[in-house]
């Protein structure tokens, strides 16, 4: 958004919760950077600056507020509809790029000089690469300082610092306080059990419709990868340095996670996958006063505020999804999926599946744990790409020309010819998927709406969204057309279409 100063001022004296994340509230007379709707008393206007991003507000010397906490606020929207270089960077740094790779990797990844990346992040984000990741890993140590007992060593290489000297600087230069003084002030809730494990609160800008996100999940979830329970979605994780589980809680104001890595340094990426997963740092607001202008869809819109894109923690899991899913039911493709699976890793305890109807398959774990599905193993990450391709004939159960269709996308992704990482090239991803053997432009949309998180993608010639559009009174013929209107959130019509069919 532009940094206009009245607009800004103005959601600040009215504490606009819809802003927070948009842009950050500097006082100068404090020396305190706020969320936009901090409850604290509306500074005076002579003693504000408006800043684009929390690591632009550090750069200028402030401190984050203890009271409302800034570096909790939702990421801004602009970051899942944005395209350009600036929205893939910021979407690739908020998934630990730069921790790993440097800001060479980073530039690399995007095909820019580290010259160019740093000045289009600084223009508009009010900070470079570096200071922009030495923000978000400011924020992951304050997590693992309130939610763990980790030692302050472990606590910095975890969350991505370079050394401990490093890591206590950081945190006194953003939170005026030393690491162990935010230990000691910290009131967490009761955290869960077990080492690597991580309970945290991951904000979203209301309205939230969680249980179309848990419907949508459940009836796709695949035994020993993912399973919807007792108003939980959980799953297994492929992440950078190791495996991990999430459960995931919709709650009022929030979703409460708790985290099971293998390796702590996945924090952020882990949180950064959640967060896109359940499209969190959407804005709902802008969203549906769109789609609520078409007389068409305001009854639903009304009826269901708050619908969210159902996005994906790996891409190239959505992809074999996809590709599997071309013109069979759902059912069939969960039952082709679970058998892939199981060629490559069978499960080892036994599993109970229900039908429970409107919400799906919901897995029950014969153990009776009561918490995390399956024995020791658990939830699992999907297959990479090599693993796929490692698989043999019979492990895919569907004609050849399928099974090739699937070896071809694994092997463009292992090379890197197609990248469905949250900072891929949407139009190129398209591009490259459609010369790919097999892959036609349903797939394609499909990928870029779900993998790739396009925001403006109209699936005109999926069946349950021409179910759904007739269901709700809209031309089935000429679709693509009326759905101009609807620009540029046709990939939430889409999900409201499928809901409606």
């Amino acid at each position: 958004m532009e940094m206009d100063f009245e607009r800004c001022y103005r959601a600040v004296d009215s504490r606009d919760q819809r802003f927070d994340g948009w842009f950050y509230t500097g006082v100068t007379s404090t020396g305190i950077y706020c969320r936009p709707s901090c409850p604290a008393t509306t500074p005076k206007r002579q003693n504000v600056r408006f800043f684009p991003s929390a690591a632009a507000a550090q750069g200028a010397g402030l401190r984050a507020c203890r009271r409302c906490r800034p570096d909790a606020a939702p990421g801004s929207p602009e970051w899942d509809v944005r395209a350009d270089l600036v929205g893939r960077a910021m979407r690739l740094i908020a998934d630990g790029v730069v921790d790993r790779d440097g800001v060479p990797g980073l530039a690399a990844r995007l095909g820019y000089t580290e010259r160019h990346l740093h000045r289009m992040l600084h223009t508009e984000m009010g900070a470079g690469p570096l200071a922009l990741a030495r923000a978000q890993r400011a924020q992951t140590a304050r997590i693992l300082i309130e939610t763990t007992d980790l030692g302050m060593a472990e606590v910095a290489f975890a969350a991505g610092f370079g050394s401990v000297r490093q890591f206590n600087d950081t945190v006194r230069e953003v939170y005026a306080s030393a690491p162990t003084e935010l230990r000691t002030a910290r009131s967490r809730p009761e955290a869960a059990a077990g080492a690597g494990t991580i309970t945290l609160r991951l904000a979203y800008r209301p309205p939230l419709h969680a249980q179309a996100l848990l419907d949508f999940l459940a009836v796709r979830a695949l035994p020993g990868v993912d399973e919807v329970r007792d108003g939980t979605y959980r799953r297994g994780l492929r992440l950078p340095h190791g495996t991990g589980q999430v459960a995931l809680t919709p709650a009022d104001g929030y979703v409460a996670a708790t985290l099971r890595l293998t390796d702590l340094r996945d924090l952020a990426p882990a949180v950064a996958r959640c967060r896109r997963l359940l499209d969190l740092d959407a804005d709902p607001t802008a969203v549906d006063a769109t789609l609520a202008a078409d007389p068409a869809l305001a009854p639903a819109v009304a009826a269901e505020p708050g619908i969210r894109l159902p996005r994906a923690v790996d891409g190239f899991e959505m992809a074999v999804r996809a590709v599997i899913g071309q013109q069979i039911s759902v059912t069939a493709a969960q039952k082709t999926l679970t058998r892939l699976l199981t060629a490559q890793n069978p499960v080892d305890h036994e599993v109970i599946a229900t039908d429970t109807g409107a919400s799906g398959q919901q897995l029950h774990d014969q153990r009776g744990d009561g918490g995390w599905y399956g024995g020791p193993g658990g939830l699992r990450g999907f297959l990479s790409a090599e693993e796929v391709l490692e698989l043999p004939d019979l492990a895919f159960g569907m004609p050849v020309r399928r099974r090739e269709t699937l070896r071809g996308l694994a092997r463009a992704v292992a090379d890197g010819a197609v990248d469905l990482a949250p900072g891929g090239d949407r139009e190129e991803a398209v591009r490259r998927l459609l010369a790919l053997p097999g892959i036609g432009p349903w797939t394609a949309k499909y990928l870029a709406l779900r993998a790739l998180g396009d925001p403006d993608v109209l699936l005109d010639t999926d069946l349950a969204v021409r179910r759904g559009a007739t269901a709700l009174g809209l031309p089935d013929t000429t679709l693509q057309a009326h759905a101009e209107r609807w620009r540029p959130w046709r990939s939430y019509a889409t999900i409201r279409l499928w809901r409606a069919a």
